[in-house]
């Protein structure tokens, strides 16, 4: 024991290469609140930025999605190259292009340079999020202590989703809608000299060279699957040519990344790693949780606003329990996987949530303060519970040489999750919705068409109708949006029971023994060699163990 005390003891110590590593991560954390944010912050302003920069349907939708598509995409391509080049050294080159485009977005013209400015500030949010991960990996060797920092992590995260629609309308209502990018460069300008000063370098083995082949063909393909996955969430037809093609592109082009990373001696990503159940199944967990999760919290705010008549900063009140769990959940999910494992912690987790799912089924038409605050605090601290379990048990599966791969393999799967619980919630929402305003009493067929496409459309087109009709399809749009959350939720929470069956395939027990624990995966060289016959072989000189290096 103590032999294993002092090993880590001087991992710790070489890992913060002269830094306090709780110093590195307060770093890390605002990184990941900057990033976390900017995705949710726009989403107030959108109404100023309409009525100024009058931009038409598509560029409003490019405006909203540009950010979260360019991130999503270019993650795996960032997270690769910051093993290869320095994980810093990506971060740093982060924080420069967040500020220089916030600054240009916050002073766009025209809805063209807000666009490209999104589009900036998702290659930046792509720097950035692997890039934290992958150094808090490297910077806290020991297990025990990594899982406390990635709970305070994934709080901090829990915390950003939140704070940036707040944040939007207070600077909204003080300022003019530039303001919400504006903010970030403050913040940028103490980050960049902090960051240099405090965070450690680190890089993989160094072996082999970047396939650069190989992660633009990560990127197109993610950003083609990412967009037509939007563009079904968006409510546009499967079989749309603007669907359809993207999806299918981005297929193949991933199908073609995945068998030439299979070939390539030195990999971009490291496939075998899913050969690993621990790995593998994190990271489906990651993409169960939030496919069927992101649709609701949606759904939740419309639910909110027109079934309940909430104004935007009551609903924001309402959901601010959800938050508030999800914080507790970070920041006591250290001691639960000591206590419990990630196998019963990822599980009970997903139950929990499920648990949280159901009840919510009990809404109505009436506002029921009690059941919603009881319902989203379970919600709250169960999908926390979970996502905290499958991430760290993913990153600590995963060498330490390869954490910004994984880094951003999990941290893709988290947005192909949320785009994919979208489409896919947004999709039986409707399914259960339309049906129940196909024959309204006294309103026309084609104005019951329209009311169909949304609870929005429908509270319009009731109000152009007025008089008992438009009445009538007021309380029966409302009636079948109830109806829908309900088969919604149903729904979800069968997803969840899938997750936590899947869950099943986690190690019981939270080893912390430290990386060499972990089956290691055989270097590409190793590889190489076990496929020559032992009798041809040469020899290898003799040399240190190629170790993941940290530099100060």
């Amino acid at each position: 024991m103590a032999g294993t005390t002092t090993a880590a003891a001087l991992r710790r110590r070489a890992a913060g290469a002269g830094a306090n590593r709780w110093v590195v991560l307060v770093v890390l954390c605002v990184s990941l609140l900057l990033v976390a944010v900017d995705a949710t912050v726009l989403h107030v302003a959108v109404p100023a930025v309409t009525e100024d920069l009058r931009p038409d349907a598509m560029q409003l939708l490019w405006i909203v999605d540009t950010y979260p598509l360019v991130c999503a995409s270019l993650l795996i391509l960032f997270g690769t190259l910051g093993d290869k080049v320095g994980r810093r050294r990506i971060l740093l080159l982060g924080y420069t292009l967040f500020g220089v485009a916030s600054g240009l977005a916050a002073l766009a013209q025209d809805a063209q340079t807000l666009i490209v400015a999104r589009a900036l500030l998702g290659v930046g949010g792509a720097m950035i999020m692997p890039a934290t991960l992958s150094i808090l990996r490297q910077v806290f060797p020991d297990r025990r202590e990594r899982a406390m920092a990635i709970g305070v992590w994934s709080a901090v995260a829990a915390v950003g989703a939140a704070v940036g629609p707040l944040l939007g309308g207070f600077l909204l209502e003080h300022f003019w809608w530039g303001s919400v990018f504006l903010v970030n460069i403050p913040l940028m300008l103490v980050s960049l000299p902090v960051g240099r000063l405090l965070l450690p370098e680190s890089t993989g083995n160094g072996e082999g060279p970047w396939d650069v082949v190989g992660a633009l063909m990560a990127a197109a393909g993610l950003f083609g699957v990412v967009l037509g996955v939007k563009r079904l969430g968006a409510g546009d037809p499967a079989a749309s040519v603007f669907t359809l093609l993207p999806l299918v592109l981005g297929a193949v082009l991933l199908t073609l990344f995945v068998r030439r990373q299979r070939r390539r001696p030195y990999p971009l990503v490291d496939l075998r790693l899913f050969a690993r159940p621990a790995f593998s199944t994190s990271v489906g967990c990651i993409v169960l949780a939030m496919l069927a999760l992101v649709g609701l919290e949606l759904i939740a705010a419309q639910y909110l606003q027109l079934v309940l008549g909430l104004s935007p900063l009551a609903t924001g009140l309402r959901l601010l329990p959800l938050t508030v769990a999800a914080m507790a959940a970070g920041l006591a999910g250290a001691r639960l996987l000591r206590r419990f494992g990630p196998r019963r912690m990822v599980c009970a987790g997903f139950c929990l949530t499920a648990a949280a799912v159901v009840t919510l089924t009990a809404m109505g038409g009436s506002d029921e303060p009690g059941l919603l605050l009881g319902g989203f605090v379970l919600l709250g601290f169960g999908l926390e519970t979970t996502l905290f379990g499958a991430y760290e048990s993913m990153l600590s599966e995963a060498p330490a040489a390869q954490s910004g791969g994984a880094s951003a393999i999990g941290e893709t799967s988290y947005q192909l999750g949320a785009g994919i619980g979208i489409a896919l919630l947004g999709t039986v929402m409707n399914a259960a919705y339309a049906p129940g305003l196909a024959s309204v009493p006294g309103v026309p067929a084609a104005a019951s068409a329209a009311a169909g496409h949304s609870l929005g459309e429908a509270y319009d087109v009731a109000g152009r109708l007025g008089g008992p009709a438009g009445a009538a399809l007021r309380r029966a749009a409302r009636d079948s949006f109830v109806h829908g959350l309900h088969v919604t939720l149903l729904v979800s929470a069968g997803l969840l029971l899938l997750g936590a069956m899947m869950a099943l395939r986690l190690p019981r027990v939270m080893h912390c023994g430290e990386d060499a624990t972990v089956p290691a995966v055989p270097t590409p060289r190793e590889a190489a060699e076990s496929r020559v016959p032992a009798e041809v072989r040469t020899p290898a000189p003799t040399e240190e163990p190629a170790e993941t290096r940290v530099s100060a």
